[in-house]
């Protein structure tokens, strides 16, 4: 990490704009309508790229920064909560796995907040990541909802793809992920508290 970085570069504008996108989620999805959702989707799918890309910036020409750092996982959080919560109401998505997502993460950043502030290191496991795929996709097509019957241009009657069965299968991927992600990253907490470790290893 080059520790002169500028606070103000690409990835960290970026993450900006990311947190930017989240008034314009909300106002999209006021409505419920198929074309508030393919906009969403749209806003949606270019944060997400924002967030690989923002990420690979940062390391590859050594511009983290302390502010990045704090920012990007709010930023995350925030894309994905605003989308989540607002399409409650419309029956999309449970309430109550949003509220065990959303307590998920809470509980995680407070764990991470205390393990930071004594110098604690938890490696992160892959489960994450896969966790965050899997609840891009399904979002992104939950957000898109309504069947679709377009292909390359022409309408074909026969087929159809409901983008909400697609969406619902990988939300409770991505929910089983999140749950055992978290507990992974808890149990691995409590046995660096309870045999006083300072560095724990996958």
């Amino acid at each position: 990490m080059n520790a002169r970085a500028s606070n103000l570069n690409l990835p960290n504008i970026l993450t900006l704009l990311r947190i930017a996108a989240v008034p314009v989620l909300i106002l999209l999805l006021l409505s419920g309508s198929r074309e508030a959702g393919f906009w969403a989707a749209a806003v949606f799918s270019l944060a997400a790229v924002t967030d690989w890309l923002d990420g690979y910036l940062a390391r590859k020409f050594s511009i983290v920064t302390i502010l990045g750092k704090f920012l990007d996982p709010l930023a995350d959080k925030l894309v994905v909560m605003a989308a989540l919560i607002m399409i409650i109401p419309y029956g999309r998505v449970p309430a109550w796995a949003v509220f065990l997502m959303l307590g998920r993460e809470m509980v995680i950043t407070g764990l991470r907040s205390i393990a930071s502030s004594e110098g604690i290191v938890i490696a992160a496991s892959d489960l994450g990541k896969y966790k965050t795929v899997f609840q891009m996709v399904a979002i992104i097509g939950l957000l898109l909802h309504y069947p679709y019957y377009w292909f390359f241009g022409i309408q074909w009657e026969i087929f159809h793809v409901s983008m909400h069965n697609v969406g619902i299968f990988f939300f409770y991927i991505s929910l089983a992920l999140t749950l055992w992600s978290g507990w992974d990253y808890l149990w691995k907490f409590m046995r660096l508290i309870l045999r006083g470790d300072r560095d724990v290893e996958r």
